[in-house]
């Protein structure tokens, strides 16, 4: 029996709401089966060339490598509960001369583990493309927001300026760690190679007994048109650590993106009010409350990020139950582990770029907040002047300690601000600082240090970095 899928029966979403449609097809049955057959005609071609099967067996396999029948391989497999031999044969009653040599020597993780490792890699590369054009869109917003000042926080508690331009750099620079790492992570990718049932290639050495060729140039040989590196150890399997490391790699670009995300939900929310996630004209914030404008893209990063960090522990179970030369207890949720890693982190890396692409920035909402919050901020000037004017630095920091809070009570309950009005009239500060430089310390809007300059470097750097993987 077939099977046909449509919105009657379950269908994940990622098979078509999250995710670009290059990668869903990358993790399509139709081309792994397409990546198997292409290993298929490479065992052969090499096998041709050692003298074990002919030029026509081979020539008629390629002729056939693209004809997938999905349908003709699903009714083997309700016979015989095993999909690639299925796939053999569905593949052999297309090929009238090559059909019999089909898999021959191999062992299904000889197919199934380096088509997956070429799946990885084209998924990288996808990953990599979206993360490198994400990247540049942070350096140009960084640029553009350099010296514009903001109210920092800590422990989501107004704290000192900042500019945008340097908090945006915070995230870029975690992100430009994973690229380097992503790309390091694809650099290290090896495939099992043509190794057989328990990684000896006991099978190829006899079917190569007596023809002159190693072992080693054999494997070679096989791999020469997909430029794969391979494993000098492997048992049936390449080693499931390397998931681990792809998916932790995802996992990494995964959590940078969700504390960008988690953030702006915060900056978003009306207390604050300084960013927001692009509205459209038409978009529908709540079916009950008109007014809404819920940050529901960032929301989605988050609830995919979290997935992403689950998968991660996934991947770790499966290299470290992976018993003696191979168990099969991997094999199910290997199916949903890998796409789901990549397509989670495709969509969130999508709704990325179109947050930053088209981000709102409430200039009055951070001059608000900066005019409320920057006099707290600016008392350390002043605790640091007094200091540097001779005062004993623990008395001043309680008795600015005592005048703030005064101040901020009175803040809370709806009054103006006494702070500055308080601190130059003070006669203890008054024996080392005058009204006049108190009043000018406690303006905010300069206290960033040299947070420009550092969000400049950081925008160039990932300027040099995107040019040298260019080139």
């Amino acid at each position: 029996m077939t099977s046909s899928f449509d919105h009657n029966t379950f269908l994940s979403p990622f098979t078509w709401r999250y995710g670009a449609p290059e990668m869903r097809a990358l993790w399509s049955e139709v081309h792994k089966r397409r990546l198997w057959r292409q290993l298929w005609v490479a065992l052969a071609h090499a096998e041709q060339i050692a003298g074990l099967v002919s030029a026509e067996q081979v020539a008629d396999l390629q002729a056939h490598a693209d004809d997938i029948d999905i349908e003709a391989a699903e009714v083997l497999e309700a016979k015989l509960h095993h999909d690639l031999m299925a796939e053999v044969q569905a593949y052999a009653a297309q090929c009238p001369i090559g059909g019999g040599i089909i898999h021959l020597g191999a062992t299904s993780a000889d197919i199934e583990d380096n088509a997956d490792v070429l799946r990885i890699r084209d998924s990288i590369d996808l990953i990599i493309g979206k993360l490198t054009t994400l990247l540049q869109t942070f350096a140009d917003q960084i640029l553009r927001h350099r010296d514009a000042v903001v109210m920092a926080f800590t422990h989501i508690q107004p704290a000192e300026p900042t500019t945008l331009g340097y908090r945006l750099a915070l995230y870029a620079q975690d992100l430009l760690d994973d690229l380097e790492t992503l790309t390091d992570t694809r650099s290290r990718l090896r495939a099992k190679g043509f190794k057989g049932a328990v990684g000896t290639s006991a099978s190829y050495g006899e079917l190569l007994a007596g023809t002159g060729v190693t072992l080693h140039a054999f494997e070679a040989q096989i791999l020469a048109p997909f430029n794969l590196e391979t494993y000098g150890i492997a048992s049936q399997t390449y080693p499931r650590k390397q998931d681990w490391q792809v998916v932790s790699a995802l996992a990494g670009v995964a959590g940078s993106l969700y504390k960008f995300a988690f953030d702006l939900r915060i900056l978003q929310s009306p207390a604050i009010g300084e960013w927001g996630e692009p509205f459209g004209k038409s978009q529908i914030g709540s079916s009950a409350m008109p007014f809404k404008r819920n940050p529901i893209n960032a929301e989605k990063m988050n609830s995919l990020g979290r997935l992403v960090e689950s998968l991660v522990g996934v991947a770790w179970n499966n290299a470290a139950h992976s018993l003696l030369e191979r168990t099969l207890d991997d094999s199910a949720n290997r199916r949903e582990l890998l796409p789901v890693a990549f397509l989670a982190v495709d969509e969130m890396l999508i709704v990325a770029q179109r947050i930053i692409d088209g981000l709102r920035i409430d200039e009055s909402a951070a001059a608000r907040n900066l005019a409320r919050f920057g006099v707290f901020a600016a008392v350390e000037r002043v605790l640091m002047a007094a200091a540097k004017a001779g005062a004993d630095r623990q008395e001043i920091h309680e008795h600015l300690r005592e005048h703030s809070l005064t101040a901020w009570a009175a803040l809370s309950a709806g009054q103006p601000n006494p702070l500055i009005d308080n601190l130059a009239a003070s006669p203890i500060l008054a024996r080392y600082l005058a009204p006049d430089t108190i009043r000018a310390l406690l303006d905010a809007s300069s206290y960033v240090g040299d947070a420009p300059d550092r969000a400049q470097w950081l925008a160039e750097r990932i300027q040099s970095t995107l040019s040298l993987n260019e080139g």
